[in-house]
Order: structure tokens, then sequence, then C-alpha cells
């Protein structure tokens, strides 16, 4: 298993918060739960450039963090639905203006973004 060479440290609240939400999709997946999507397959389906496999590393990710709870339904075939936790929702405010921060700056940083080497198409969303 791979072990980071460079130990961690968690002495400041930015980088405590960028190892919480450190992963490609977690702040988006934060985003969707908190607007209703509850359901794996849901979830993929609103980011449809991630793996199911990235994501459900993710979510567990989330969940062990306790931003997220995981409720498992008892039945055939099984269901399996995500909410926030109080933890999970008191991040909202940050994601929110994370979200606002992007569309107001979108015109700048899309253009700069798509030059960059190995970029994604950014027009897709």
């Amino acid at each position: 298993m791979y072990q980071k060479k460079i130990e961690r440290t968690l002495d400041c609240g930015v980088v405590l918060t960028k190892e919480v939400l450190h992963g490609k999709w977690k702040s988006t997946l934060l985003h969707f739960i908190a607007r209703g999507v509850r359901r794996p397959s849901d979830l993929q389906r609103s980011i449809p450039s991630a793996t199911r496999r990235v994501l459900t590393i993710q979510l567990n990710e989330l969940e062990q963090h306790g931003l997220i709870g995981k409720t498992i339904f008892p039945q055939l075939p099984p269901k399996v639905e995500y909410h926030l936790t109080q933890l999970g929702e008191s991040l909202l405010p940050v994601i929110d203006v994370m979200e606002q921060w992007g569309n107001e700056h979108r015109a700048t940083l899309e253009p700069l973004l798509a030059a960059s080497p190995g970029a994604p198409n950014v027009t897709e969303s």
C-alpha cells in the first residue's frame, strides 16, 4: 500500500479542510447530496465524467470522515441512499461560496484552464 513520504501536518484550518475534501468529486458529491440527489446511480448520472469506482471510493471516504451517512434499505434489489450529517451540512456554506466564485470568474478561468496541458473540455456543463 502506498505511504506518503511527507508527514501530514494538520495544524492549519485550510490544510485540514483540504484534507477532508481532497478528491476530485468530493465537494461535488456533497453539493448534489445536499440538493436531494441521494442514490448512487443518480449521483453517477449527475456526474457522468466520474467513474462509478471513483465515486464509490470518495463516497466511502466522505462517510469515514463523518460528512455523509448511508442508509441501506433491507429489500431486493438492495437500495442505498446517502444523506448529509450535521458535520457535512456545516460545509455547505464553503461549497456554496466555491460555486459562486467559480461562476463569477468563469469567463476568465475557462480559457485559461482549456489552454492547460491535459485539460478537460470545460465547456461541457
